[in-house]
């Protein structure tokens, strides 16, 4: 375990960055000095490097002047409280945890706090125990927000431009016309065995066939919901006709949780909830969306499963974690691609192979088109696997190569 500093925001800091062996950097907020310096001895124990601040102004000045792995804070302080610093701070920093604690809880403070984004909401005292675990499991989420965004500003995607309002109606409407659903399994390789199948959107319109291209002209057109359910009745109409014991994932624009029918107990997809994983791939951010974690919980309440896709490839916020809290995460091709030549991109895949560990989240690589990248995948820890190594999407179901 490293050595442990404890310094004040408004106080020496002597030695406060020389721990390289600490477990994070921690910014500790309570206006009650006896109460802080207990809480920094909790953490400090645990290996954490701990700076602590008596008031909101000395807290703020220090975020701006040195980066945290995780903020606690308490609520009621005189001058700027918890609830203004958390707002403050997400104006120059959207991603590190913010953890609220309070002796007095009041419902309203407790949905402000989500509202602004506040990973907890502790009530004080909280045991030693109990804070040690919330510092660890956010700073752990805060190290893969950190890997999200330095994978997009390397792999990020550039947009495509999709022309006219009315003719891209003309081609949407062609596309909604053909629209059929593909399936590519997702296999486990340890095993050798299929694990499950994802839903794939395909259709006839030339310009449009990329589901992407065909999400975004829905998204500019505000036929996204339409699309969204069209999309899940026709793989429940597929459930339906031909079963299979596998999952089943299908894709979810985050915008889509915001409509009702999603979570309608009798939706079509609703009556095959407990064998559908829904992946949402982060094209819009979470934070546009009322009572998420909510919807979320509605969701899993009907039996699903939830999936962040496309990790390197959408937003890179710690939202997405946060509110989802995941049980699956997909790990974009543009990551896997060539992984066996490139030291950087198995360092960062087995680094996020690693976090999901930690966190009980199930990973699985996208886009593995050759034995040696599948073989990259399995060295850094991986095991789950998708791609044309193995089967491309097809009608229902596509046959499992496994190959040498």
């Amino acid at each position: 375990m490293g050595a442990t500093s404890v310094a004040s925001a408004d106080g020496p800091r002597d030695g406060l960055e020389g721990d390289a062996t600490g477990r994070g950097q921690i910014l500790l907020v309570d206006d009650e000095h006896s109460i802080a310096r207990a809480y920094a001895r909790t953490l400090g124990a645990a290996g954490f490097t701990v700076e602590t601040a008596h008031d909101g102004a000395s807290a703020a000045a220090a975020t701006r002047a040195r980066k945290f792995d995780v903020i606690v804070s308490d609520i009621t302080m005189p001058g700027m409280n918890g609830l203004e610093l958390l707002r403050l701070v997400r104006e120059h920093d959207l991603d590190v945890p913010f953890v609220l604690m309070t002796g007095g809880p009041a419902i309203d403070s407790a949905v402000r706090a989500m509202e602004y984004g506040a990973l907890r909401y502790l009530i004080k005292p909280v045991a030693p125990a109990e804070l040690e675990e919330v510092v660890t499991r956010a700073v752990r989420l805060h190290q893969m927000a950190r890997i999200k965004r330095e994978a997009l500003e390397i792999y990020r995607l550039e947009g495509k431009a999709l022309g006219d309002r009315a003719g891209l109606e003309a081609r949407f409407a062609h596309a909604m016309e053909t629209l059929w659903i593909a399936y590519q399994p997702i296999v486990s390789w340890s095993r050798r065995s299929t694990f499950a199948y994802e839903a794939l959107v395909r259709n006839e319109e030339a310009t449009l066939r990329s589901p992407p291209d065909l999400f975004e002209a829905a998204e500019r057109l505000g036929r996204l919901q339409e699309l969204g359910r069209t999309v899940r009745d026709r793989v429940a109409r597929t459930l339906d006709e031909q079963p299979t014991s596998e999952l089943i994932f299908v894709n979810l624009h985050a915008m889509e949780l915001a409509d009702d029918s999603l979570i309608a107990p009798d939706a079509p997809l609703s009556r095959h909830a407990r064998r559908v994983v829904l992946e949402v791939t982060e094209r819009a951010p979470l934070e546009q969306i009322r009572d998420v974690t909510a919807r979320v919980a509605q969701l899993r309440a009907l039996g699903y499963r939830i999936a962040v896709d496309d990790l390197g490839a959408g937003y890179a916020g710690l939202t997405s974690f946060a509110h989802l809290e995941p049980e699956v995460v997909k790990v974009d091709m543009s990551l896997i691609r060539g992984i066996d030549l490139s030291p950087m991109k198995q360092k960062l895949l087995g680094s996020i192979v690693g976090l999901c560990r930690d966190l009980g989240i199930e990973i699985i690589a996208e886009g593995i088109e050759t034995e040696a990248e599948r073989d990259a995948l399995v060295k850094v820890g991986g095991d789950l696997c998708q791609g044309y190594l193995f089967a491309r999407p097809d009608r229902p179901w596509a046959v499992t190569n496994f190959g040498s």
